[in-house]
């Protein structure tokens, strides 16, 4: 129980946001936590630094009360164990983060003997109990919530900076509280990085699985930034693990305004909270404990699927090659520009939907006149081979026998990509076309994500290592389907799961190649701009967090696969952007320090001049190049 809120058990997915005013600043705390409320958030976070800003959290809940809110909140707590203490009294939650309580970082390398790692842990014991003995006492809630790039330099020197490094980061606060017999605790394990968040909190399940602990989940990709690239990444993340039955409330953390999350978490929870959320996962009909090593040996790191490379006209796809994009069609005006123009998500195979012998002769023509790669999708028994011989490759489903499509193919010398509505029948269809092909493509619907898991771990298409085509859902509402397709094209992805992806309706290709694009960067897939961190802001942020990450991705958008974070604090800088190559960090009212990885390079530079001196560092290390076009 958070205050009145239940977290869990067969509990509904629970919402949640935070503050970005300074929690000193009474009326702007009440008024923006009314706002999250009233988007249907069910818990509100606000950061403590000091005793001071905890203290104030008795005027803010007081004030909430007496405007007739009585949701709980929650104190985020850095640093300082007095702070929770206090912040303790007056709230329903304290977050910790195992990484910097009672601990600050210093990066050193220290090879910790056993002895030495014992005597780290008790005196973080010695600073922890009070906090869980109060916790106790009072009624709280506790979540250990464990960021990837704040792990303490124990933790890091011992595990690395890994998903290992997490669980047993937030495992040995865990022993703590039972030692003590508290247990009204959450866990989370956040990263920038969905695949590190994803493998993080699948072991963390199976450790308390296996220790028989059963304490719920806190879900989020941290860091996610703005726009549609913050949603994606929001919804790889969370939606890959609420897929397989983990979690039990979330945040998306988007650099905006704190209400704009709720809507976002709203739709990503709503097809997981039809059941109840014990059946979370199951209902799918195959468990993680079926398919848990389906191609890799470690079901908790990441590994592309190995699979054989086969040519579709000018286009490689599978074996080392990367992830390809393809785009449906079935509103040719204006085709022939769009395949011209595209740059940074250029046209790679186009799929046609081929019904008549008219359309066969425009796929032919298309493909003489530009030379883009064709695919033709076929229902039709006779024009099977007039559509071999036109495309580049046929893609067939139930309408038409595997053996026969298989017969065109052979004489055509073209792949073949089947489409089935479930794996056993994808995989039958396969066994028969394999027979007379080898260039097989498989593919089946988005929303059979276990299956294809069930598919990839069969022996035999092991050993042939088709590739894959991961295709998205088709639904009608833009965010919808936003979301939707990088919830589950991106969960197939991140488990290494997928050749080519093909996203979108067909009757806006502009957009299906860039929402196509978008989920390959938001999956670490394809790397095509530039990778952006930015934090969500709280009440720690020393700058104006939305109106500088525009700037900044307004200047830098084209850098592809440069890493640049965003962060309003020291307390979310160079830690937690772990992996970025620069970072922009708030250093105190009015100054930016400049990192290079986890370097500060510069300190206090003014505001009025960072970003134009994150420019000339990023030229300095050799990751510039100037845009086509002056973005001023």
């Amino acid at each position: 129980m958070v205050g009145d809120v239940a977290v869990g058990g067969d509990n509904p997915l629970r919402l949640q946001s935070m503050t970005t005013t300074p929690t000193r600043e009474t009326d702007a705390a009440v008024n923006q936590a009314i706002a999250i409320f009233r988007a249907g958030g069910e818990i509100v976070r606000l950061t403590a630094p000091t005793e001071v800003d905890a203290r104030n959290l008795k005027n803010i809940k007081a004030a909430l009360l007496a405007k007739g809110f009585r949701q709980p909140l929650a104190a985020d707590i850095h640093f300082r164990p007095e702070a929770a203490m206090e912040a303790a009294e007056h709230v329903e939650k304290v977050r910790i983060n195992p990484g910097n309580f009672a601990d600050f970082k210093t990066f050193k390398t220290i090879d910790y003997s056993d002895e030495d790692y014992r005597k780290e842990l008790d005196r973080i014991e010695e600073r922890f109990t009070p906090l869980v003995l109060k916790l106790k006492r009072l009624g709280r809630a506790l979540r250990i919530g464990v960021n990837h790039g704040s792990l303490s330099d124990r933790i890091l020197n011992r595990f690395g900076d890994t998903p290992e490094g997490m669980v047993e980061s937030a495992l040995e606060f865990v022993r703590l509280c039972e030692k003590n017999g508290f247990r009204d605790v959450i866990l989370s394990m956040k990263a920038s990085n969905p695949k590190v968040m994803i493998a993080a909190n699948r072991l963390l399940a199976a450790k308390m699985d296996g220790a028989g602990m059963d304490y719920p989940l806190h879900l989020g990709v941290t860091e996610a930034g703005d726009g549609e690239d913050g949603r994606i990444k929001s919804a790889v993340g969370i939606g890959s693990l609420l897929e397989d039955g983990i979690g039990d409330t979330i945040r998306v953390s988007l650099t905006e305004n704190p209400e704009a999350e709720i809507p976002v978490a709203k739709k990503l929870a709503a097809p997981y909270d039809d059941k109840a959320k014990g059946k979370r996962g199951e209902e799918k009909g195959i468990s993680l404990s079926e398919t848990g090593r389906f191609h890799t040996d470690n079901f908790y790191g990441f590994g592309r699927r190995p699979s054989r490379e086969i040519a579709v006209g000018a286009v490689r796809m599978g074996g080392a090659q990367t992830v390809r994009v393809v785009s449906r069609v079935t509103n040719t005006e204006g085709l022939t520009n769009v395949v011209t123009a595209s740059h940074r998500t250029p046209v790679e195979l186009l799929e046609w939907e081929v019904r008549s012998e008219a359309d066969v002769e425009a796929v032919r023509e298309f493909r003489r006149n530009t030379g883009t790669a064709c695919l033709a999708r076929v229902r039709r028994r006779e024009l099977l081979e007039k559509a071999f011989d036109a495309a580049d490759a046929v893609l067939v489903s139930r309408e038409i026998p595997a053996m026969e499509a298989a017969r065109a193919a052979k004489v055509s010398g073209k792949p073949l990509f089947l489409e089935a509505p479930d794996a056993p029948s994808l995989l039958e269809s396969a066994h028969l076309a394999s027979s007379h092909i080898n260039d097989l493509v498989l593919s089946l619907p988005p929303e059979r994500l276990h299956e294809w898991r069930l598919l990839v771990s069969d022996p035999w298409i092991k050993e042939n290592k088709f590739p894959l085509l991961l295709q998205a859902p088709l639904l009608e509402n833009p965010e919808e389907r936003l979301l939707r397709s990088a919830a589950l094209v991106g969960a197939l992805l991140c488990d290494g799961l997928g050749d080519a992806v093909s996203i979108g309706r067909g009757t806006d290709l502009a957009r299906d190649l860039e929402l196509a694009y978008n989920i390959l960067q938001g999956a670490g897939s394809r790397l095509t701009k530039t990778e952006f961190v930015s934090c969500p802001s709280c009440g720690r942020t020393l700058f104006d967090l939305q109106a500088t990450t525009e700037k900044i991705k307004t200047r830098m958008s084209h850098l592809a696969g440069v890493k640049i974070a965003i962060m309003g604090c020291i307390v979310n800088g160079p830690g937690e952007m772990a992996d970025a190559d620069f970072g922009y960090v708030g250093g105190g009212p009015g100054k930016i320090n400049l990192y290079a990885g986890k370097d500060c390079v510069e300190k206090g530079v003014p505001a009025k001049d960072a970003v134009e001196k994150l420019i000339d560092l990023i030229k300095k290390r050799g990751k510039w190049a100037d845009p086509l076009h002056d973005p001023r």
